[in-house]
């Protein structure tokens, strides 16, 4: 596919290199705080699925300084606020796998994954299929998301 295809090859963190480009579809970069940033999780689990991430290339949670961590925390909750005026969900999943160990996909700089869920959005496209149905394509979603942030 060549959507997979052109993001395979990336030197460096994909995180860190998606703050040196300007805001827009290419970096999906939706809002930046102080802080911390939310971008578009490029491979969604659903439509809208946002991670807060740190400025900061940090490994883990507890090597951020405490304002750092604070300001994640916040915009997670903006993020949820958002992501319901959106997409009515019924609920979110919201977490950090930190290390590979724990399937991070970016080992190295820590970041919070929010995910909106829907009663019944687990269907056997995912189980038997091993892929994901998204309603929406994902430019669509960034520019719902960077809209409603501004």
């Amino acid at each position: 596919m060549e959507y997979m295809d052109q993001h395979d090859k990336i030197d460096g963190c994909v995180l860190c290199n998606a703050q040196t480009l300007p805001d827009g579809p290419e970096n999906l970069i939706a809002f930046r705080g102080e802080r911390a940033f939310v971008i578009l999780n490029l491979y969604p689990y659903t439509s809208g699925h946002l991670m807060v991430v740190p400025f900061e290339h940090k490994p883990n949670l507890e090597e951020l300084d405490k304002l750092t961590r604070a300001e994640i925390m916040e915009l997670s909750s903006r993020c949820m606020g958002i992501l319901r005026q959106l997409y009515n969900p019924d609920g979110f999943n919201m977490g950090a796998n930190i290390g590979e160990a724990a399937g991070a996909g970016v080992v190295g700089h820590v970041h919070i994954h929010i995910v909106p869920r829907w009663v019944g959005d687990t269907s056997f496209m995912s189980t038997l299929g091993g892929t994901r149905v998204l309603p929406e394509a994902l430019a669509d979603t960034y520019k719902r998301v960077r809209e409603a942030f501004q």
